[in-house]
């Protein structure tokens, strides 16, 4: 039933369907845009926080081998399990 709908429906006229192809194009760029800065953020979140993470391993290796710098003042240090 639906191929022969299609089969019967007239396709748009080229001058027509320009604009409507030219807004596809558009809105899936503003997606793929959209996107990208989504993951851009989530990257720039995630090498924050493993920086951070890189810090704690290092003073805690401080720590353990007493060095002078074994620990930072400014931060409270959390049990380990």
């Amino acid at each position: 039933m639906s191929a022969l709908l299609l089969g019967i429906a007239p396709a748009l006229p080229l001058h027509t369907a320009g604009k409507y192809v030219a807004g596809a194009y558009i809105v899936f760029l503003a997606l793929v845009l959209v996107y990208v800065a989504i993951m851009a953020t989530r990257l720039s979140r995630t090498e924050r926080e493993l920086a951070e993470l890189r810090r704690d391993v290092e003073l805690r290796r401080r720590s353990d081998a007493g060095g002078p710098d074994a620990r930072d003042p400014g931060r409270e240090r959390e049990p380990v399990a």
